[in-house]
């Protein structure tokens, strides 16, 4: 731990701060603290200006030649503001720090001091301390429930489930193990959203890691990936956010590594879920026992519990949506479909939601695959239907969920791009709850396929 003085310039406000996930740079996060704690921000920016003081120091650690801040992010975003008011994200605001500047008692502070961290490892370690439990205190803004999710499904910390234990221990009774020691931290990093997760094979559910697909199919991925952090041929910094861990998936994708066999198509309001019969299914998921990986299969699961009714659009499931700074917009629309609009209060607006969403969707798969055969002047059907073929040419989806994407311009369907436009357009057709739930719950799958491209 190291404290020391360093220019205002050189700081770096975190675009992958934790109270917002990853954004595309230091402008649109500066942005979404604004959008979404404004008065909170200009209450610490005066608190600033009439005391000149900063009373704890930002945490930060040394990219480049950069400090990203990972804890003061608004703290120093109010300063640079001062400094630069027109950065400022309004005319309002531009207006409000050039007041301060010019109010500000003495020398304004062009040097802070600040915490230096070069192992970015500790400084999770601080974050987890700092803002994942019930604390309080001056000048603190604790996280909600969300943001500190966002931190356990970035940094594999607090989140309850070693997987990189279970899959040591897989690795072992398969006698599969790499010659050196695997970086727990590293791995349980990469594996720490279920999106990624399902990418090679497992998944988390009800505080359990569970296999998705046969263990043999599972087992040279676990290897592959184990020997590639083991050898460090792949390290923490190359996992550090979303971008980075689906980069890493993506090229074992291109060696053949990845993907595995789709999964079944899952049924309604459900994420893709693991196994629930491997007594009948020929993708049956062992557990690794005294005599070898295959010796014992999964005990049957309990009975799931009866599930509350239903009041948003988007159930209270986790569906393996791996969110990169790309699709922030589609994140915002997704969570006021999952959190904030209310199905028996808000169907119009969610109706509209749901439509935006599902074309950002498609054409977020789109732009992401460089898909060619996508016309610029094709319509929506025209261009699911394109992307429901690649997908399943590239085997991620199977054939009875293709066969269903294939139906979207069937205009007396109920899943179909004419009912959701007609949701949208028709002054005569109203959406009900039943009807657009019954859309999500067909829809659900393709949306997050496009997502995660």
């Amino acid at each position: 731990m190291t404290y020391k003085k360093l220019a205002l310039d050189a700081l770096t406000v975190n675009s992958a701060n934790d109270r917002h996930g990853e954004l595309e740079n230091e402008t649109a996060a500066i942005g979404w603290l604004f959008t979404n704690h404004e008065k909170a921000m200009r209450a610490l920016a005066k608190d600033l200006a009439e005391t000149g003081e900063v009373y704890e120091p930002p945490l930060v650690w040394l990219n480049s030649d950069a400090y990203i801040v990972f804890d003061g992010n608004r703290r120093v975003t109010c300063l640079k503001l001062i400094a630069r008011p027109k950065r400022a994200p309004s005319v309002e605001l531009q207006a409000f720090f050039k007041g301060l500047k010019e109010s500000w008692s003495g020398t304004f502070p062009t040097r802070l001091e600040c915490q230096i961290e070069p192992d970015r490892e500790r400084i999770d370690d601080i974050l987890l301390r700092r803002h994942t439990g019930t604390r309080g205190g001056v000048g603190r803004n604790p996280w909600t429930d969300r943001m500190t999710a966002t931190f356990v499904e970035r940094s594999g910390k607090g989140g309850g489930v070693n997987v990189a234990d279970d899959i040591e221990k897989r690795l072992q009774a398969a006698g599969a193990l790499p010659a050196r020691k695997i970086p727990w931290s590293t791995a349980n990093r990469l594996l720490a959203s279920e999106g990624l997760r399902n990418r090679v094979g497992i998944s988390v559910t009800r505080g359990k890691l569970q296999l998705t697909h046969n263990e043999s199919l599972v087992l040279p991925i676990f290897r592959r990936v184990a020997e590639d952090l083991a050898t460090r041929k792949v390290v923490l910094g190359d996992l550090w956010d979303n971008e980075g861990k689906v980069a890493y998936l993506d090229r074992l994708e291109a060696e053949g590594v990845l993907p595995l066999p789709p999964l079944p198509s899952p049924g309604a309001g459900s994420s893709i879920p693991p196994n629930p019969n491997p007594g009948s299914d020929p993708n049956v998921v062992p557990r690794p026992g005294p005599g070898g990986p295959t010796a014992a299969p999964f005990a049957p699961q309990p009975p799931a519990p009866k599930p509350s009714k239903r009041t948003t659009l988007i159930p209270q499931v986790n569906h393996a949506v791996v969110w990169q700074a790309h699709v922030q917009r589609h994140r915002q629309i997704w969570e006021e479909l999952q959190f904030k609009l209310q199905l028996h209060d808000h169907p119009n607006a969610i109706a509209v939601l749901f439509r935006v969403l599902f074309e950002l969707s498609i054409d977020n798969y789109i732009t992401r695959t460089n898909l060619t055969a996508v016309h610029s002047n094709d319509l929506l059907k025209n261009k699911v239907k394109k992307v429901g073929a690649d997908l399943e040419a590239k085997k991620k989806i199977d054939g009875k969920y293709a066969s269903l994407i294939r139906k979207l311009d069937n205009a007396d369907g109920l899943f179909s791009i004419d009912t959701m436009n007609r949701h949208v357009h028709s002054p005569e057709f109203a959406p009900s709850p039943s009807h657009l739930t019954a859309l999500w719950d067909q829809a659900s799958r393709l949306i997050v396929v496009c997502l995660n491209a």
